[in-house]
């Protein structure tokens, strides 16, 4: 499955890479049945999106890199999250407002970075804005 993998994230995919990625397919399915020998709860999830690989890279090219992971963090920032913070009555809208909520909390996070706002402790400010250093501060 490794291999597979490796050979889809390929930047140029080749007639030559396709067969490799359809060897490696083959090989995955004809050895993975061992799993269900050795370990009989071990699930293998996606499996079957792999057999169109080789099609939707003929009509779309190469990956690139793609990886879901990516797209499936998100979705669970954006919709499991808040789905589990809210009432479940009204849920879509507890949700939208509290992904307003979260990206203005983001967007503040930035802007106070930006100002400088976010640096050092309220000690370390209160002791420069009358004019004393902190190694010279004693307890």
């Amino acid at each position: 499955m490794l291999e597979f993998c490796y050979l889809v994230w390929h930047n140029v995919i080749t007639e030559d890479t396709l067969t490799q990625i359809q060897d490696a397919l083959r090989r995955f399915h004809h050895y993975h049945k061992i799993f269900d020998i050795v370990i009989l709860t071990f699930s293998l999830p996606r499996q079957h999106s792999m057999t169109h690989y080789m099609d939707m890279i003929r009509l779309f090219g190469a990956l690139n890199g793609l990886c879901s992971l990516i797209t499936e963090s998100k979705h669970i920032k954006v919709v499991k999250e808040p789905w589990r913070w809210s009432s479940r009555h009204n849920a879509l809208g507890q949700m939208l407002v509290t992904n307003q909520r979260l990206d203005k909390l983001a967007a503040s996070h930035v802007d106070f970075d930006a100002r400088g706002m976010l640096t050092g402790t309220i000690l370390s400010s209160t002791l420069t804005a009358i004019g004393k250093s902190i190694s010279g501060f004693f307890l």
